[in-house]
This record gives structure tokens, sequence and C-alpha cells, in this order.
């Protein structure tokens, strides 16, 4: 039996991509696989049909690879972080007074409150 060498294409300030995944999406599908692992070992002490066991964790395991290659390809390296990022910047920040602005540092006068 032969053994398998995958090349990790990595060049100089650049991400891991293995097979298309780029950086992070490496450890999603990683920590997805354990999870599968672990759901079919709960649905088999549970005692549910072996085959059933196997096709739920092969359908969940196709659904998985091809939403975090679609995330991969979608996002990229950085691009899930900034969308996620973006969701958490007000659209707008409203202030009905300049108060705030003016405290006096430029005239070497602070206020205290």
């Amino acid at each position: 039996m032969t053994s398998s060498v995958y090349q990790i294409n990595k060049g100089i300030n650049k991400s891991i991509e293995f097979r298309g995944l780029k950086a992070q999406y490496i450890w999603y599908l990683g920590g997805g696989l354990i999870g599968l692992l672990i759901l079919f070992a709960i649905m088999y002490i549970i005692g549910l049909n072996t085959f059933l066991c196997l096709g739920i964790i092969l359908i969940s395991g196709t659904f998985l690879f091809v939403y975090i290659y679609r995330l991969s390809n979608e996002f990229g390296e950085y691009g899930m972080m900034k969308k996620l990022a973006k969701r958490s910047v007000p659209p707008v920040i409203k202030s009905n007074s300049r108060k705030q602005f003016f405290n006096g540092k430029e005239t070497g006068k602070h206020t205290t409150h």
C-alpha cells in the first residue's frame, strides 16, 4: 500500500491552502468532521440502525463539505470575518448636540463631568 503525500501550498505571507480550502475553513471542516463523528457515536450508542446512522452521517457530511467549500470560495481568506465584523458597526451615528466634540482641549479649559 502506498502512502499519499499532499502538498500544502504556502508562499511568503500567504495563508495555508489545502485542496481549495483557505485559512480558517480548514479548521471549520475539521471541527465539523469531529462533530459528525461524535454524532455517529451518540446515534450508535442510542441503538439506531447502523445503516441509518451511516446514511445520516454521509448526507450530513456531504452538506458540510459543500457548505464549507462554498464559504471558502465566496468569502476567501478574510471575507467572512469582515462580513461578521461589518454587522457590528452601526449604520448611522446620531448626535443632537455638539458639546461632546468641544470639551475645551484647544483652549486648555477642561471640563469635568
